[in-house]
């Protein structure tokens, strides 16, 4: 009985296609806003979080933010020689953030850039700095102090025209001194257009050079500590670790924690998450109102074909349908009428979002879950508001609905 009340929804709705479109476009509208507005949301977030993973989610910044300055909160070499000693494999990389600003000057442009000290496996904790010539800085250009360098691949190509730059020389003023800088290599970001959008010029135009070459300030002291600590950590092994270097610098510094500042990428990442989820569940059920007004849709145009049916539903009763058969098959109609608006709804989202996806280049996150609870809550939509239309079908004396013209 239940397949054949099935056959009878499906006939009535095709018998009305126009109709029928156009009382399902509520529910098209309602699931597609909906699994749209989650999948960008979660698109988002799954960028974020590869940005972060690119600029090294274990990285952290700490400085001294007390009232009064003291010449013992600079961090020496002796200080990032201690921290190494005591958190030993647990902290990968650590250095004194050391830049200098600086002109360069070729035949085709000048370029203002900065001069970024770092040591040489500095590469290994940047998946997403790529070397595409020559070499990235090695232990020896570090330990001997070579005026060796490593160019962007976009400022190679602003500067000098091509990329293939390894070999070349240029000379600026470093330390006071006019100092020639050899260039052995140049790297590539590899990130979307959106990325690089959101990004700016934080990463690009930086040269690297090795971190040595800053020691006249390093002997004096630097405010910034700049460390990566073991990416093999878990969330819950990172935070235990920030906190513990915090506190351990603390203590060095004689200096209270409230007084040391350490901002590290995980917990900037841990942040825009949770801002990002609380938009998208904010967006989507904004978005799951145009249910609602979907759903009233159905209820009315169900009301309609009650009444416009009068006679057939006469008919059936007078033929031995009972008042459940009736109930039974105008919700049935109402819930395939909003199940396959909740489809093409779907599709419709899937479309937007791989389209969108496709026009910024990134990739984008939909859901399967999402999309078969949207679908199930498509149903129940429909469900929910044909009870009252099939409930009025239901009730109906056959007798009456005989008479009716």
């Amino acid at each position: 009985m239940l397949v054949e009340n099935f056959k009878m929804a499906v006939a009535a709705i095709l018998a009305n296609k126009m109709r029928a479109f156009l009382t399902m476009l509520g529910i098209i509208i309602g699931i597609g806003s909906v699994i749209i507005t989650t999948a960008l949301g979660d698109s988002v977030r799954k960028m974020f979080s590869d940005i972060y993973a690119g600029i090294g989610v274990t990285q952290g910044m700490l400085h001294i933010s007390g009232e009064d300055f003291r010449e013992s909160d600079l961090f020496t070499i002796d200080d990032i020689e201690k921290y190494k000693s005591v958190f030993g494999k647990d902290l990968v990389y650590i250095d004194a953030m050391d830049s200098a600003n600086i002109e360069l000057k070729t035949n085709l442009k000048k370029e203002s850039i900065s001069l970024s000290g770092v040591l040489d496996n500095f590469l290994s904790l940047q998946p997403q700095m790529e070397m595409v010539e020559g070499r990235f800085l090695s232990t020896s250009d570090v330990e001997k102090k070579r005026t060796a360098c490593v160019i962007a691949e976009k400022d190679a190509m602003e500067l000098y025209g091509t990329n293939n730059v390894v070999g070349r020389t240029f000379r600026v003023n470093f330390n006071q001194t006019m100092t020639e800088f050899h260039i052995v290599g140049v790297y590539r970001l590899n990130m979307s257009p959106i990325q690089k959008l959101l990004m700016g010029n934080t990463l690009s135009g930086t040269v690297y050079v090795p971190w040595s070459l800053f020691d006249e300030e390093h002997n004096r002291g630097m405010s910034i500590l700049r460390f990566f600590a073991n990416p093999k950590m878990t969330n819950e092994q990172l935070g235990e670790f920030n906190r513990s270097f915090k506190s351990y610098v603390s203590k060095t510094k004689k200096r209270s924690e409230g007084e040391t500042q350490l901002e590290s990428a995980q917990e900037s990442m841990t942040q825009a998450d949770g801002v990002l989820r609380g938009l998208s569940i904010v967006l989507g059920s904004i978005a799951a109102i145009s249910l609602l007004v979907g759903g009233i849709g159905i209820m009315n145009i169900m009301l309609v074909s009650v009444t416009e049916r009068t006679r057939e539903i006469g008919t059936r009763k007078a033929l031995g349908a009972t008042t459940k058969d009736i109930l039974t098959q105008f919700l049935i109609e109402s819930a395939v009428l909003s199940m396959v608006g909740g489809m093409l709804g779907v599709l419709f989202a899937v479309s937007v979002v791989s389209t969108a996806g496709a026009i910024l280049k990134m990739s984008v996150v939909i859901s399967i879950p999402s999309i078969v609870i949207a679908v199930g809550f498509s149903a129940l939509v429909g469900v929910f508001f044909g009870i009252f239309p099939a409930r009025k079908a239901a009730k109906k004396d056959p007798i009456e609905a005989l008479r009716y013209e």
